[in-house]
């Protein structure tokens, strides 16, 4: 949104300053952008800009789209508690978790993109559908997936909260209740995955500060010893291969 009203805010600048320019003499003009506002002398110029304007802010958002509607918020969730079970403190970076999960993400979500651009975008740009048909036809795969990886204990939460009653099929439920109880449900899925990778790397800190207790180090700091080793049976057993491959299996149905 901040990069919207930048946007808007440079190019009516540049027609301000345009509009209280001299004019030129008399000539071939000159090459270059060229900037200019009109007032609309139709409905339909009106309802051009305000489909412009919505356009920008739909791009705005795409960001919050991806991280509410996808695989995003799982992968990157996941991935922050393998990084604070192996103890390495910042390593991978933020960063580095975070392009991972969303490279996974558009590798999760590829065939629900590509029956999207099928079914919604490549037609109304050939203009063979309406703009509403558009939205039907493209929410409807992003409905599937995600009505694919609820619980049902999270619809059931929101359409109490909601005051709605229980719908037949997952067809008559709402995107106001279906985007938030798939985040609920990704919540809840990602803790869930997170509880058991902690496991075994909570089993090798306990095995080592038991056993420099029983040796009387006890000045000695139980993470320098465990967290080399965490990293040697996390490196031998593959350990990226092995949850990346758990983490896009979750998806699949």
């Amino acid at each position: 949104m901040i990069l919207f009203l930048v946007c808007a805010m440079a190019l009516g600048c540049a027609g301000f300053a345009r509009a209280q320019a001299p004019a030129a003499a008399p000539g071939p003009a000159p090459a270059g952008v060229r900037i200019q506002f009109d007032e609309g002398d139709s409905p339909a110029q009106t309802s051009r800009a305000i489909q412009l304007l919505l356009i920008f802010t739909a791009l705005s958002l795409a960001p919050s789209a991806v991280i509410m509607m996808t695989s995003f918020t799982r992968l990157l969730i996941v991935f922050g508690f393998m990084r604070q079970a192996l103890g390495t403190q910042q390593s991978p970076p933020g960063q580095i978790l975070a392009a991972l999960s969303l490279f996974l993400t558009f590798f999760i979500m590829a065939p629900v993109f590509r029956t999207v651009h099928e079914d919604a975008i490549q037609p109304y740009m050939e203009e063979r559908i309406s703009q509403t048909d558009a939205w039907s036809r493209g929410m409807a795969p992003l409905r599937q997936f995600m009505a694919s990886q609820t619980g049902e204990k999270e619809l059931i939460l929101f359409l109490d909260l909601a005051n709605k009653p229980t719908p037949n099929s997952m067809d008559e439920i709402t995107l106001d209740v279906l985007i938030p109880a798939f985040m609920l449900s990704e919540l809840k899925t990602a803790f869930q995955m997170g509880f058991l990778i902690y496991l075994p790397f909570l089993v090798i800190d306990l095995v080592i500060a038991s056993s420099l207790m029983s040796l009387g180090m006890m000045m000695l700091p139980p993470m320098m010893i465990s967290v080399p080793i965490k990293i040697f049976f996390f490196v031998l057993a593959d350990g990226w291969t092995l949850l990346v491959r758990g983490l896009v299996s979750s998806f699949v149905t």
